[in-house]
């Protein structure tokens, strides 16, 4: 007969072993939150809501003053990128009359999955509308440039495709 009083129960080997499940289930997701609440990589850039923050208007004008410029850039970077290995990229930056632009040009290397690893890279005007520079992938995966080129109260940003950096063969 089943009571109260009767404590073999609580020495079930299933009753044992289901009270181990549940709680070997409430640590692995204890676990799991707080990994996902203290490594945030994420594919988004954390300062989404207030970086280079603009209302429409401030985006529709500067879009029709890039327009308006009419510059078209061209980018020579080689076919395949490794790891770690300094690659030379040149840019090259004509306005709508096919007439070099010359100014300052700076490359950010923008990776999503890690945004402790982007880097600002300043690019040489080698000859007038011809910038070259090195840039050396720390980390393999996917990255994107996001080029930067001013000249006086002009300025124009390029952003190129998402490519693949490829792993170091030791």
């Amino acid at each position: 007969m089943i009571s109260q009083d009767h404590k073999s129960g609580l020495r079930n080997p299933w009753l044992l072993g289901m009270l181990l499940l549940i709680v070997v289930v409430l640590a692995v997701n204890a676990t799991f939150i707080w990994y996902a609440t203290h490594n945030q990589s994420s594919l988004i850039d954390r300062e989404y809501k207030t970086k280079d923050r603009k209302s429409n208007t401030q985006l529709l004008s500067e879009l029709g003053r890039q327009q308006a410029l009419g510059w078209e850039t061209s980018i020579n970077k080689p076919k395949v990128l490794i790891q770690g290995q300094p690659t030379m990229y040149e840019i090259v930056v004509k306005d709508k009359e096919g007439k070099p632009v010359s100014g300052e040009m700076e490359v950010e290397a923008y990776r999503a999955a890690d945004a402790s690893k982007d880097f600002i890279t300043v690019f040489k005007e080698v000859s007038a509308g011809s910038y070259q520079g090195y840039i050396s992938f720390p980390l393999k995966g996917y990255w994107e440039l996001h080029i930067h080129l001013k000249q006086g109260e002009n300025e124009v940003t390029v952003d190129t495709q998402r490519f693949k950096v490829a792993e170091a063969v030791h």
